[in-house]
């Protein structure tokens, strides 16, 4: 660091926020000075994909800043490619190391989008550091879970994601969320079935918890009922699964499940005509290539503000749920299996109106 960028640091750091918490120097002097900015997001995949308007915006908006991200290892082809993070920080199983590399950093802002007990000790170890940190509303989403009383504001988590940058005079763009594929990760046409060459469905077959999934013989039934090819997306957790479902018609039906890495499949996403998905992060992967998306809601609900996020682009996203459950949403993430044993938020999806509207969106 050279020292005229150096004084700028120390000059900025010793003014006090104004009275609404602005900084003196207001969005246009920020924009001047080099800052040092720590996103955190551990994990996971959608969550991670659902903060990339902040990347952007904090890069775009204050061109002279730094920006740093920590997520863990496991999660670095999502972020590795994005041209708006200068440094990317890998949590492994050392935490404490993790901890000091930070340190030695000297950051001007920690942006917290996780808000988790690690973070806190990550914000307590860098405690001189000014720290902004995400409302995650748990208590509105238990009285949801509980008790069926929604008390959570109609606001997507982009924008509130975004308010923790507030103070720095950062807006949202409205441009979407971004995923960058390097050259590497693109699939050479060689590794698609001649059949699918021309266009083709995707859908996603997978997602972190059973409850969020349609049962296999409803994922069977959606592949007989649509006259289109299919592609079948999950990680090699779904790839047996999708053996089973590819079964019902072996030229009509590729299972790419487990054959691909997150960033391959990640590009047959952007390759498909349509997405149907469930509520996990393939489905964000889906909205930043603005793919139009059928999503299929099982024990999640859309009020928790974590559906397809296309910002101002006007792209098909149609939402398929059974409505009217006195047990649903049973939880704000999911569960092995039906805590009540009948999983009627899935079981009672009428799968002939899914395909129809797939079927539909292909022809328009």
């Amino acid at each position: 660091m050279n020292k005229d960028k150096d004084n700028n640091y120390k000059s900025f750091q010793s003014r006090p926020l104004g009275a609404e918490g602005q900084s003196p120097l207001g969005a246009e002097g920020l924009a001047e000075v080099g800052l040092k900015v720590l996103i955190i997001r551990l994990s996971s995949i959608g969550d991670i994909v659902l903060t990339t308007p902040v990347v952007r915006c904090l890069k775009q908006q204050l061109p002279n800043a730094k920006i740093h991200y920590l997520t863990k290892y496991s999660f670095r082809e999502i972020l590795q490619s994005n041209p708006y993070i200068d440094k990317l920080h890998l949590l492994e199983e050392n935490f404490e190391q993790v901890i000091m590399k930070l340190k030695k950093e000297n950051f001007d802002y920690i942006i917290d989008l996780h808000h988790n007990l690690r973070t806190l000790k990550i914000k307590q170890a860098l405690k001189k550091v000014k720290a902004y940190s995400l409302n995650k509303l748990n208590v509105r989403k238990w009285f949801l879970t509980a008790f069926k009383i929604n008390l959570l504001p109609p606001v997507h988590i982009v924008d509130r994601y975004l308010e923790t940058v507030k103070i720095l005079g950062v807006v949202n763009d409205r441009k979407g969320l971004d995923y960058f594929i390097s050259a590497e990760d693109i699939v050479p046409d060689k590794d698609i079935p001649a059949s699918h060459s021309l266009g083709y469905i995707g859908i996603v077959i997978g997602a972190a918890h059973n409850t969020k999934k349609l049962p296999l013989h409803k994922l069977k039934e959606l592949c007989v009922q649509i006259n289109h090819p299919i592609i079948l997306l999950g990680g090699q957790e779904d790839r047996k699964a999708g053996e089973e479902i590819a079964s019902t018609d072996p030229i009509k039906v590729y299972n790419s499940c487990g054959k691909f890495s997150l960033n391959e499949s990640a590009d047959l996403v952007r390759r498909a005509k349509i997405i149907i998905t469930h509520d996990t992060g393939l489905m964000h992967i889906a909205s930043a290539f603005k793919k139009p998306i059928i999503s299929v809601w099982g024990n999640t609900v859309p009020l928790f503000g974590m559906t397809a996020y296309f910002g101002n682009s006007m792209v098909p996203d149609i939402k398929f749920e059974v409505k009217r459950l006195w047990c649903r949403p049973c939880s704000k993430i999911g569960y092995k299996k039906c805590p009540l044993g009948h999983f009627n938020c899935m079981e009672k999806h009428a799968i002939a109106d899914v395909a129809q509207v797939a079927e539909r969106g292909i022809r328009s």
